[in-house]
């Protein structure tokens, strides 16, 4: 599995004013599948996304995304690959109001320097693709909860990135906004090939990822369950 593994963390450690948060972790996860990690609050599950994404640096171990490993990488060189590699889907949303719908899914691959008509062909194609084409022309501010979390979906997958990462991504949602993104997200991996890690509390949205994992208290154990 690590073989060809989009994420693999080995040995990871990461501690904050001498508390262990996660301490020696292992996770790998291939394209085409899906893990949740789920777990008590405090125990480290936002902690390990954000460490999967480069953007907190661990105190010990190695995290390789898509070959690319981010642990000997200095933070330009990890923004780098997390706007080629990765897509990440906050809890709400993180849409800015100041810019069009369409801005909004396209903002990554411009920040990457990409041009600006692939950018809007890409988001355009991706709305189309995922369903949304209703939503075009639609005031970023007016959009609902749900709505807004499927645009952010659609966000994460512009640069075509090998992995997509989601924090509580149904946490604010009602019950049937909640079982459209998941159908979303879940359905991302078959379809686009990518490697999908779900933060949740929600042992309905767990449910459908491949694999959960369990992370049990601060000191980063994992249990996997199929």
């Amino acid at each position: 599995m690590a073989d060809e593994a989009a994420i693999e963390a080995r040995d990871l450690r990461y501690s904050v004013d001498n508390r262990v948060i996660l301490d020696d972790l292992q996770l790998a996860v291939p394209r085409g599948r899906s893990v949740a990690i789920t777990g008590p609050s405090g125990s480290g599950k936002t902690t390990l996304l954000m460490c999967i994404a480069g953007i907190i640096e661990v105190d010990a171990g190695t995290i390789r995304i898509n070959g690319s490993e981010l642990t000997t990488m200095k933070p330009r060189a990890r923004a780098a690959v997390r706007l080629r590699d990765i897509g990440i889907v906050y809890q709400f949303g993180e849409l800015l109001p100041e810019l069009t719908l369409l801005e909004n899914i396209a903002l990554p691959v411009l920040l990457a320097g990409g041009r600006r008509r692939e950018a809007y062909d890409r988001a355009r194609a991706l709305l189309a693709d995922l369903g949304l084409e209703a939503l075009t022309e639609a005031a970023t501010a007016t959009l609902s909860g749900g709505e807004r979390q499927r645009v952010a979906v659609a966000r994460a997958l512009v640069s075509q990135p090998a992995v997509v990462l989601a924090d509580e991504p149904t946490g604010s949602l009602d019950q049937a906004g909640a079982d459209a993104v998941s159908d979303l997200l879940f359905d991302l991996p078959k379809k686009y090939g990518c490697a999908l890690v779900v933060v949740t509390h929600n042992s309905e949205v767990a449910a459908r990822a491949d694999h959960i994992v369990a992370l049990r208290s601060a000191s980063g154990s994992l249990a996997v369950a199929p």
